[in-house]
């Protein structure tokens, strides 16, 4: 947070003395064009630039100098000494030749491998993972992946390069990397939102690799549960009278959307669901603190940027590609077992396409586990509880 407010600060700075730098530029050339007295102008003009040239150059200096600080912090015993066998680590690694970033998390190292999977797609959760399911570190080694296109990985690939089969690629190495350097055969994999469908494209491409697949928030059909949102937003509105939001999304009209103002359409929807599960009193929990996330030392200066960027950039160049993707038509078969764990309240990811596809699923061993006090997101709504089951369903699987 102190290196979001001293860049903030830099920033600022920087524009106003840039200002005053083509102020006094624009009195230059006034004064030559009228043949007025230009000594003192000119003196205010050196001073200006060599003002502004050290502000932008302390700039990029703090830059620099804040990738120098990004960790993730040690586990500690109760005596506050780093806990032996331990590991907690933040590092880039090589996945298919593109430079992607992890974190690695767990009180014994020597403990089964859980692969985290964000949502998005574009979206990190590395540091949420570890503010709200600090507890698994107790029983898994926690790994965060940050997926090419997001955040810490924002410069793996061109965002208009990015495929489908790029991140299932890169999940695969992933979790071969992972195998081999705890010397595992298989590993857990959890999956939120996007990264639920995620989940799927891998355990469906290499079950070999996987003890089984958590979904929460899980997407199924992609084009279909944005027409229900949509339908579910415009009744939001319509029920609470707001012209204003009603007239924004007629204006924007019913998905699927392309273009380049796509992430922004899609966020007219997604802001007024967020909002009405923000003001549901059964869900508890609910705020997802973004300024405490992007504050935390796993981001540098950059990734706190990049941050936002992703969500946005790489949302933007690959979304469209999942419009026609219905994990109940493509992914009906899946060899490993496979558990759902839904808010009852989720008005994101539609609880009843879960169900449809729960329906239809054929897994050596299913479960459909329901959260009645959260929204999208049960990993944060009731943490507690999401541990608990995920304990429940992995114990003696590994």
């Amino acid at each position: 947070m102190i290196q979001i407010i001293i860049f903030t600060a830099l920033l600022l700075i920087s524009a106003l003395s840039l200002l005053i730098t083509l102020f006094y530029f624009i009195l230059f050339i006034i004064n030559i064009i009228t043949k007025r007295q230009t000594n003192k102008t000119i003196l205010h003009l050196k001073k200006a630039i060599l003002i502004t040239a050290g502000f932008i150059v302390i700039m990029f200096g703090f830059t620099a100098f804040s990738h120098l600080l990004i960790k993730t912090p040690p586990i500690l015993d109760s005596h506050g000494k780093v806990l032996q066998s331990s590991i907690a680590e933040l590092k880039k690694i090589k996945l298919n030749g593109r430079d992607e970033w992890i974190s690695i998390r767990g009180k014994d190292k020597n403990k089964p491998v859980l692969l985290f999977l964000a949502g998005g797609p574009g979206g990190s959760e590395m540091a949420a993972v570890r503010y709200n399911l600090s507890a698994l570190e107790d029983n898994f080694v926690v790994v965060n992946w940050e997926q090419p296109g997001s955040c810490k990985s924002f410069g793996a690939i061109n965002t208009k390069d990015l495929t489908k089969y790029i991140y299932i690629e890169d999940g695969y190495a992933l979790t071969d990397y992972l195998c081999k350097t705890f010397g595992k055969d298989k590993i857990y994999l959890v999956g939120e939102s996007w990264g639920s469908a995620l989940g799927i494209f891998l355990v469906k491409e290499h079950p070999e690799k996987y003890y089984l697949f958590i979904g929460t928030g899980q997407m199924v059909a992609f084009r279909k549960n944005d027409e229900m949102n949509y339908e579910k937003a415009m009744e939001i509105a319509q029920a609470n009278n707001d012209t204003k939001l009603i007239n924004k999304l007629k204006a924007n009209g019913r998905p699927p959307y392309y273009g380049d103002d796509l992430t922004w359409k899609f966020s007219t929807c997604n802001n007024c669901l967020n909002e009405y599960m923000a003001h549901n009193p059964e869900i508890q929990n609910f705020k997802y603190d973004t300024i405490k996330t992007i504050g935390s030392p796993e981001y540098d200066i950059p990734d706190k940027i990049n941050y936002f960027m992703a969500l946005f950039k790489t949302f933007n160049n690959f979304y469209p590609q999942l419009y026609n993707i219905d994990l109940r038509k493509d992914y009906a078969k899946i060899d490993v077992p496979v558990y759902f764990f839904m808010g009852r309240y989720d008005v994101n990811a539609q609880p009843s396409l879960a169900e449809d596809y729960y329906k239809c699923l054929k897994a050596p061993e299913k479960k459909l586990i329901w959260f009645e006090h959260s929204g999208h997101s049960p990993w944060i709504n009731e943490s507690d509880k999401f541990i608990h089951e995920l304990l429940k369903v992995t114990v003696q699987k590994s």
